[in-house]
Parts: C-alpha cells; structure tokens; sequence
C-alpha cells in the first residue's frame, strides 16, 4: 500500500525535506535529549533527530539501519520494551488517523504518559480533517476522522497538559507542493503566515505534568 501510495515521490528530498521539519521541531520544543518514534516508518524524523538518545518503535521492519545512539524495536507499541518515566519527548505523526477506535488512542496516549518523565511532551502531527476532508478518505487506511481540537481532548483525557496547539501546520502530504524543497520548506517554517494558506495538518503538544 505504501510503495503505491509513494510511488511519485522522490525518496532523497522526502528525507531532506524531513531534516528542515526535525530541525525546526527541535528548536520549538527546547531540544529534547531522549527522544521516542513511536511509529517510525522509514525513520525520516529518528535519523535527522539530534537527540543523544534516540528510540525507534515499527510493526515493519523497514530497514533502518543501526546507529549510534539509536535504538530500534520491531514490535507493535503496546508490546515494546521501554523505558518508563524517561524520554524528553515522544513524537506522533500521522498515525493516530490509523487506529480503530477512539479508545484506541486513549490506550495509545496513555502509555506514551507512562515512558515520559515528568515535565516531558508529546507532540502529535496529523492531516486536520477540517481542512483536507476532501483528499481524507483518499487514504485506504485512514479510519478516524480527526482535527486539532479531538487531538487536545484526547491528550487532555490521558492527563496531559495542552501546551501548543496549531490547527494548520504543515501541507497535506508529500505530494503536494512545497516538500519537492528544503529550501522552501525551511523558509515557510519559518514563516508562520503561510501556514494558513497551505498547512493541513495540526501540531499539537501536551506536556506530563502529574509528579511535578
């Protein structure tokens, strides 16, 4: 499904374009030290991370190679051996759309609180169903239809603090216009205007808060 769906898409400036959004989400959220990818596809986000520490979860092996300071599990993420109370950060993207079930996530967000320390985050980057709804269901494994606003109730339930919550962040998909450069992609981060003319999908934060 996924080498259809991706077939079009130049595979080196995916990566490239993928460095500019892991550089830029670093510096946004303080420079997290011990990092999770809890979904981690090909690895795009885990390898460009500059984390010291960093884990990688996947049901696929998708061939990610070893490297220092990377750990790589093959496992689904319920059934992965991690650290509790330990990482700085745990980084969703484009998976939560995928699950079957509401309760799913809650389960799902719930042991993401369990392997952050106290005062660590989770930050969730998914397609707004407000602003794609069109192009949504395009996707044979899209299941729930999700925006900003569900993704802070959901992380709210599972005792997280809401802290950033962007309802239009990054474009729809890498089919679109602007990740064919990194250039581009660094200088509309950086530029939060243009965000609302092209970003369908939300970046939404929430913090550990409990034991502080």
């Amino acid at each position: 499904m996924y080498a259809y769906r991706f077939k079009d898409v130049d595979l080196v400036s995916r990566i490239s374009v993928w460095q500019e959004i892991t550089a830029y989400l670093d510096e946004r959220y303080g420079r997290p030290e011990r990092v999770l990818d809890p979904a981690a596809g090909l690895g795009e986000f885990i390898v460009s991370n500059p984390a010291p520490e960093r884990w990688t979860v996947d049901m696929v092996d998708h061939g990610l190679q070893p490297a220092p300071g990377l750990t790589i599990q093959i496992s689904p993420f319920a059934e992965a051996d991690l650290p509790v109370d330990h990482f700085d950060m745990i980084f969703v993207s484009n998976l939560l759309e995928h699950l079957p079930t509401p309760d799913a996530i809650a389960d799902f967000l719930s042991r993401c609180h369990g392997l952050l320390r106290p005062g660590g985050r989770v930050v969730v980057v998914g397609p707004n169903y407000r602003y794609c709804y069109k192009e949504y269901f395009n996707c044979a494994d899209h299941i729930l239809a999700l925006t900003n606003l569900a993704i802070a109730e959901h992380l709210y339930a599972a005792g997280f603090e809401v802290e950033d919550e962007v309802a239009q962040f990054l474009p729809y998909s890498f089919r679109s216009i602007l990740p064919a450069s990194p250039a581009l992609t660094r200088y509309y981060l950086r530029f939060p205007p243009a965000w609302r003319l092209l970003g369908k999908q939300f970046l939404v934060s929430g913090v550990r808060t409990d034991l502080l």
